[in-house]
């Protein structure tokens, strides 16, 4: 079975259809208002579990050459996903429900190729 899983930068346009948006960042926006978090489409619900620790992204803002880096981050980052019960059965939860209505991970990040956000959609659909 397919799941309704898609990504999406903060603040970007919401596309019909594209259903619940969840925040997997581990600091929220500066300067936006609650109540503004869903009308500024930034996200539905924050869920910063799914976001790497502080450790991994100072890491990898600490490395000169993000190409090489990256595969690094990915493997690290998909430790402590795996590895924390928590995030772990987030994941779960997440494949449930991506079988049955539409949802969307989202980030700050523009280059989706080097943000965690495509990385956990790879989690997601594997737990799928």
């Amino acid at each position: 079975m397919a799941i309704k899983l898609k990504t999406y930068q903060y603040g970007s346009r919401r596309p019909r259809g594209e259903g619940l948006r969840l925040g997997v960042t581990r600091f929220l926006p500066r300067g936006v208002r609650k109540i503004d978090y869903a009308r500024g489409n930034y996200f539905d619900v924050w869920y910063p579990v799914l976001a790497p620790s502080q450790g991994l992204v100072r890491w990898l803002r600490s490395q000169p050459d993000l190409e090489r880096a990256w595969p690094k981050f990915a493997q690290r980052y998909r430790r402590e996903m795996l590895g924390n019960p928590e995030s772990r059965h987030t994941l779960q939860l997440l494949a449930a429900l991506a079988k049955r209505t539409p949802l969307a991970i989202g980030c700050f990040c523009a280059d989706e190729a080097h943000c965690h956000r495509s990385l956990l959609k790879q989690l997601i659909e594997e737990a799928a």
